[in-house]
């Protein structure tokens, strides 16, 4: 059995007159991320897992902020592109297990949408998407409400090649 694991990890500054989307949830809220595509921090944490496991590199190098293709697109496209590239090379995702940091907004009604909006565009059982939400405690950028993080961990498995 051929199997990896990948670690991905994203942040985000809050700015006025942005969209908060998370997870491929548009989030009600005073401010969203800044970022040259939708700024979904927790997608592109998830992006990076599977990249990394997969040794593709990261989203910088296939998705890079100099190129207008990419500006305003929606992470959740970016994410079916990333499934696309890593099955065409034979492998499966056996799970991931992301956690978004953030003082504010709160994330538990959203979280069964963004495990859903993931595990559909990844062709997975739901029951092996799992995201949780985190504050620090009022600590650091995220405790003092100047953005996100997210972190994600996820299992491949190569099966086709």
């Amino acid at each position: 059995m051929n199997i990896r694991v990948g670690l991905g990890y994203d942040v985000h500054k809050f700015e006025k007159d942005r969209k908060l989307i998370i997870g491929g949830v548009d989030i009600p809220y005073e401010k969203g991320l800044i970022g040259h595509s939708d700024a979904d921090v927790l997608i592109h944490a998830v992006m990076d897992s599977i990249v990394g496991a997969c040794k593709k590199g990261d989203i910088g190098k296939l998705f890079p902020d100099t190129e207008e293709e990419f500006k305003g697109i929606s992470s959740m496209e970016l994410l079916k592109r990333v499934y696309a590239l890593i099955k065409n090379d034979g492998y499966k995702i056996v799970n991931i297990d992301s956690i978004i940091v953030a003082q504010k907004p709160k994330m538990s009604q959203y979280i069964n949408n963004m495990e859903k909006n993931i595990s559909e565009c990844l062709e997975m059982d739901i029951d092996s998407v799992s995201v949780k939400a985190t504050t620090e405690e009022k600590l650091g950028f995220t405790g003092r409400e100047e953005g996100i993080s997210a972190k994600a961990v996820c299992l491949v498995e190569r099966v086709g090649l």
